[in-house]
C-alpha cells in the first residue's frame, strides 16, 4: 500500500471533517442552539488537518519502476541534481514537487493498420528506394528511458520525447536506409542488412537524446498497386517461363529414352549378329578340323572309305551299279531265295 497516498486521503477527508463541523456549529447557531466547544473543536481538526496535509505532502512512494526528478525552488537550478529512487522519499512540502517517469520498455508502432499502430489509420513509413519506386514500412520501436538521464529528458524533452523524438527520428532514418537499397534487394536479400542499418542508426540517435534502444522491428513491406500488379505479372511470366522450361527437359527426357531404347535394339541385333558369326566361325572350324582329321585317316588307308560308303547303304538294297572302270566288284547277297 501506498502511504504518501493514503495519508493524502486522511488529509482530504480531515478537511472535509473540518468544513462539517463548521457548517453544523454555524446551522445550531442559527437555531439558537449553540454546540458547545464548536470552536476549540474546528480549531484542533484544523490544526491536525494542516499536518496531515503538510506530512502526505512532503511523502512520495517511488515505484520500483519510476523514477522522481524534484523541481525544488530551493535549489540554485530549481531542482535537484539526483533522481529519487525507488521507495519511500522525503521532500520539502510546498516548496518542491516530484515528477514521475516510468524506466519500464515502451513501444511505439507505426502500422497501415488502422488500429495496430499509436497514430489511427495508416500510419506506414512511405519511402523511396534507390530505383525510383515507392515502398510502404511499418515498423515498432522498443525502448526506454535511460535511468541516469532522466533529469536531462526532462530538462530537454519532459513528457514530449514519445512524439518528438521516437517518430521523427525513425521516420527519417528509415526513409534515409530505404532509399540505398533497390525494391527487390529491400524485399528480399538485403532486407536483415536494412534492418540492421536502421537498428545501428537508430541506437546512435536515441541515445543522444537520453534515451536507450531495445529492439527495431522491421513488420512489413508493401508496395502500390501498380507495383504489386507488376511484380504479381512477373512472377505469372516466370512460372509459366518455368513450366515451359519443364515441358521442354520432359520432351528431352522422352527423346532421349526413345534413343536409349533404340540404341539397345540396335547393340542387341549387333551382338546377335556377332554371336551368330561368332558361332558360324566356331562351327566352321570344327568341320575343318574334322576334315583334316578324315583326310590324315584316308591317306593311311585308301580302302576305308569304300567301307564306309558300303556300311552307309540302306540293308535292303540287293543290286548295285558301279562304274565300268571300277577296279573291282564286291561280291552282293543273293536276291533269290533257296529252293
Amino acid at each position: 500500500m501506498n502511504i504518501a497516498s493514503v495519508l493524502q486521503g486522511l488529509a482530504t477527508f480531515s478537511w472535509l471533517l473540518v468544513v462539517g463541523v463548521i457548517v453544523l456549529a454555524v446551522v445550531r447557531a442559527t437555531r439558537a442552539k449553540p454546540m458547545k466547544g464548536a470552536v476549540s473543536i474546528t480549531i484542533g481538526m484544523i490544526v491536525f488537518s494542516l499536518i496531515l496535509t503538510t506530512v502526505s505532502a512532503g511523502l512520495v512512494f517511488i515505484q520500483p519502476d519510476q523514477r522522481g526528478v524534484v523541481m525544488s525552488a530551493l535549489a540554485a537550478k530549481g531542482y535537484r541534481t539526483e533522481t529519487l529512487q525507488p521507495g519511500l522519499r522525503w521532500v520539502i512540502p510546498f516548496a518542491e514537487n516530484v515528477r514521475l517517469y516510468s524506466i519500464s520498455r515502451q513501444t511505439y508502432t507505426m502500422s497501415v493498420a488502422a488500429t495496430e499502430g499509436d497514430v489511427l489509420g495508416d500510419d506506414s513509413i512511405r519511402a523511396r528506394t534507390k530505383d525510383g519506386q515507392e515502398v510502404f514500412i511499418d515498423a515498432s520501436i522498443i525502448y526506454g528511458i535511460d535511468p541516469d538521464k532522466v533529469i536531462q529528458l526532462h530538462i530537454n524533452w519532459q513528457d514530449r520525447y514519445q512524439d518528438e523524438v521516437i517518430r521523427p527520428l525513425a521516420r527519417g532514418i528509415i526513409r534515409d536506409m530505404a532509399s540505398q537499397y533497390g525494391v527487390e534487394e529491400i524485399v528480399s536479400s538485403k532486407r536483415v542488412e536494412l534492418e540492421d542499418k536502421i537498428t545501428t542508426e537508430m541506437e546512435t540517435k536515441l541515445g543522444e537524446n537520453d534515451l536507450i534502444l531495445i529492439d527495431f522491428v522491421l513488420r512489413d513491406i508493401h508496395f502500390s498497386e501498380e507495383y504489386a500488379a507488376a511484380v504479381e505479372q512477373k512472377q505469372i511470366a516466370e512460372q509459366l517461363a518455368l513450366q515451359a522450361q519443364f515441358v521442354v527437359a520432359q520432351k528431352k527426357q522422352e527423346a532421349e529414352q526413345a534413343r536409349q531404347v533404340a540404341q539397345g535394339q540396335a547393340d542387341a541385333v549387333v551382338i546377335q549378329a556377332e554371336g551368330a558369326a561368332e558361332a558360324r566361325l566356331l562351327q566352321a572350324g570344327a568341320e575343318a578340323k574334322a576334315l583334316e582329321l578324315i583326310n590324315a585317316a584316308l591317306e593311311g588307308h585308301p580302302d576305308l572309305l569304300t567301307y564306309q560308303y558300303i556300311t552307309k547303304l540302306a540293308p535292303n538294297v540287293q543290286v548295285m551299279f558301279l562304274p565300268n572302270n571300277a577296279p573291282f566288284i564286291f561280291p552282293l547277297p543273293e536276291t533269290t531265295t533257296p529252293k
